[in-house]
């Protein structure tokens, strides 16, 4: 009952439940979140990052395929960037990447 009451909240917040956000946090932490994912039933997973932390999403699908899923796959993986205003007003642009696991 606690499960979908989060779930119920993570759509209320707009943030889709089969995907994860790769942020500051040790790589560990966004590879249970993975995993968390495809245990509960989940189809695709995908892994958001931007930044300094595309390195660390790339982890992330990694560690996930090769130590804890080997039945998930790459299904496509998404560059871009996204302009973004500074505290200062100005505007720089920040790569963003997106990897999509499937199994």
């Amino acid at each position: 009952m606690a499960e979908n009451q989060a779930n119920e909240q993570e759509k209320k917040e707009g943030i889709p439940e089969n995907v994860v956000y790769v942020g500051k946090k040790p790589a560990m932490s966004y590879v249970l979140a993975v995993v968390t994912q495809f245990n509960n039933g989940a189809k695709n997973v995908k892994i958001k990052a931007r930044g300094n932390t595309i390195s660390r999403a790339v982890d992330v699908a990694e560690i996930s395929r090769n130590k804890f899923l080997q039945d998930v796959r790459v299904e496509n993986i998404s560059i871009s960037s996204e302009e973004l205003q500074n505290e200062d007003g100005t505007k720089s642009k920040v790569s963003t990447i997106e990897i999509t696991l499937a199994r």
